[in-house]
């Protein structure tokens, strides 16, 4: 067998192996469309081989004429292969260069069955044998046919289109495909193109070799794509390592997540699935075979907290993403369970809530000590507000005292005037307003006393803040005047009501100015004031404030005026200012303490500013 059949044989069989095996690949991923175009180029390769092969064994000029013709369909297949193969692995090229290419070689190969023997020749009149690597091998010459023209322009427009694609891919730094693939074709493309031009035109009297820079072709952007699927097959292996770690990783979280108490939910929107952990199913009473919907979860949640946790998920998947709630759930058996749960929506590429993950815990103990907490707080206020009217107790004593002897004595003129025979019922009427008003101011103080006596929890209500301060003031006036201390108050006009509870922040204002008063207790100084001023800080806070002339606050002492049985009093419990701190922090305000620079200490306390619809 010749040299020459060996290597043009080699070369087609090398080229449909590697067409069969990425075929195969295309077929196994129907994706990976550059290895159906290469696997096109390959074939289109081998059957070119085979008729140039054909052509240098051609007997007559009329067999040559022949194969040249046919042999052009698998040019038409080769360029347009190329054109999609660079379009699909290099993503990119001009899409009107490609289909100029395409258009033009379709042209190319209508006129090679239309006009002449084929696209190359008019006729070609003799077959003059040459010699080629070791033995006599067929060219043709003949009349070149003008229509030759247009399948050279499309090979132009080709190495124009490669050009600008592997430029492109160069620029956007996908420098190692742009450099073997564009650099290869456009090497190989100019070699055979300009061989081919040489030998159509009889320019030169050498036989058609352009399977070997077709061969190149294949070679390079073979190996390219063999490269890809090897550090495919990396990245596959990598792959199955970081699963199996993935895998194990997972589960060590569930055996944690398990040991922690947590149950876990994922809600699938799209396939409107529901997938929750055993411990999840434990906390809501669901059984592992049980079908898990939206209702029926909901239909586990307390009356009282369905419609809230409702809107709290509807609000996450309107856009707020996250989410942190707590709720009582009703177990079949009857048991109600408080679960704490948080979560988070996740959205598609459109805006859509795609999934919902979400861990829950029971925090019924939790809920239970906080109550009891509260409990001993709302305790120890109430002790703390009955030892406050025992210090006031004298004072008290004497406000009341006050309006009663005023009625006993104007009882007495009463009764005198209607001894004599024509009472003067003037007299009469107006010794009966007199009675009633200390009536009526004496049972005021009375109420005072029973509200801040009367044991109760914190109910917060619209609360004025003039009405709050007076009847504080109104309670401390006598213990004040006794002690000869001032006892002021200035709040700015038309202040907006602040969502408290009275009685508890009565509590606190109680606390505060006896406090201001005992420190005046060792003064001789002229000025013995205690001050009291309310006043908006922003336009949702309102800021109360206690000044009293004292001595101050010893800056050591000062960070621990709040702690629990801290005092600075020889008799004192340590609880007032700490429970006083107890109660501002449950009415969502802050309370603390500082020196004045003129002297004296300030205690200053925030409220929130009532809401419009608080009252309901």
């Amino acid at each position: 067998m010749s040299l020459i059949t060996i290597i043009w044989s080699m070369s087609a069989s090398a080229c449909l192996t590697l067409a069969g095996i990425n075929l195969l690949v295309w077929f196994q991923n129907r994706k990976a469309s550059a290895n159906l175009f290469f696997s096109l180029l390959a074939t289109g390769t081998a059957a070119w081989a085979f008729f140039e092969l054909k052509m240098m064994r051609a007997r007559t000029p009329a067999e040559f004429a022949t194969v040249l013709k046919w042999g052009h369909i698998a040019v038409w297949l080769l360029i347009l292969s190329l054109v999609a193969f660079m379009r699909a692995y290099l993503r990119t090229g001009r899409p009107w260069l490609a289909w100029t290419v395409c258009s033009l070689r379709t042209v190319a190969v209508i006129l090679n069955f239309l006009v002449g023997q084929n696209l190359n020749y008019l006729e070609i009149t003799r077959l003059r044998p040459v010699p080629f690597l070791g033995e006599s091998v067929q060219v043709a010459e003949g009349v070149p046919n003008p229509s030759m023209l247009v399948g050279q322009l499309s090979f132009v427009f080709l190495i124009i289109f490669i050009a600008d694609a592997t430029i492109t891919a160069w620029r956007r730094r996908d420098r190692q495909r742009a450099l073997a693939v564009g650099g290869g074709a456009m090497f190989f493309i100019l070699f055979g193109t300009s061989q081919s031009l040489l030998v159509f035109w009889g320019i030169a009297r050498v036989p058609l070799i352009s399977t070997l820079s077709f061969m190149g072709l294949v070679a390079v952007m073979g190996y390219e794509l063999s490269s890809d699927t090897i550090h495919a097959s990396e990245l596959g292996r990598k792959l199955r390592v970081s699963e199996a770690g993935l895998h194990d990783t997972e589960e060590r979280m569930r055996l944690a997540v398990e040991a922690s108490g947590f149950g876990v939910m994922v809600r699938d929107f799209g396939r409107n699935e529901f997938l929750a952990s055993d411990k999840w199913r434990e906390l809501f009473g669901f059984l592992e075979t049980e079908r898990l919907e939206f209702e029926a979860i909901l239909q586990r949640i307390h009356p009282e907290d369905r419609e809230p946790l409702r809107l709290v998920l509807e609000r996450a998947r309107a856009g707020r993403g996250n989410y942190d709630t707590e709720f009582r759930v009703v177990l079949p058996s009857g048991e109600v369970r408080w679960i704490g749960a948080r979560g988070r929506v996740e959205f598609d590429n459109s805006g859509k809530p795609a999934f919902a993950r979400s861990v829950s815990h029971d925090i019924t103990k939790q809920k239970e000590a906080d109550e009891e907490a509260s409990r001993l707080r709302r305790e120890l206020a109430h002790a703390g507000r009955v030892s406050m009217m025992g210090q006031l107790a004298s004072a008290l004593a004497h406000e009341i005292n006050q309006p009663l002897g005023a009625i006993l004595r104007n009882a007495e003129a009463a009764e005198l005037f209607m001894q004599e025979k024509s009472p003067d019922l003037d007299e009469i009427r107006a010794i009966v307003a007199d009675i009633r008003k200390d009536d009526q101011r004496a049972g005021n103080v009375i109420d005072r006393m029973r509200g801040l006596l009367k044991r109760q929890d914190l109910d917060k209500r619209p609360v004025d803040v003039s009405e709050l301060v007076g009847e504080v003031a109104a309670l401390l006036r006598s213990d004040a005047a006794s002690r000869h201390i001032r006892l002021e108050w200035t709040v700015t006009d038309n202040l907006p009501p602040v969502l408290g509870d009275a009685v508890h922040l009565q509590q606190v204002l109680l606390n505060l100015i006896v406090n201001g008063m005992d420190a005046l207790d060792d003064r001789n100084q002229e000025d013995r004031s205690v001050c009291i001023t309310a006043a908006l800080e922003g336009s949702n806070t309102l800021e109360i404030a206690v000044r009293d002339s004292g001595p101050g606050i010893p800056a050591d002492k000062l960070a621990h005026l709040f702690d629990p049985f801290f005092t600075t009093k020889p008799k004192g419990m340590g609880m007032g200012l700490s429970i006083s701190r107890t109660i501002i922090e449950a009415h969502n305000g802050r309370l603390w303490a500082e020196n004045r620079n003129e002297g004296g200490a300030s205690f200053r306390f925030t409220l929130p500013v009532a809401r419009k619809d608080a009252g309901r």
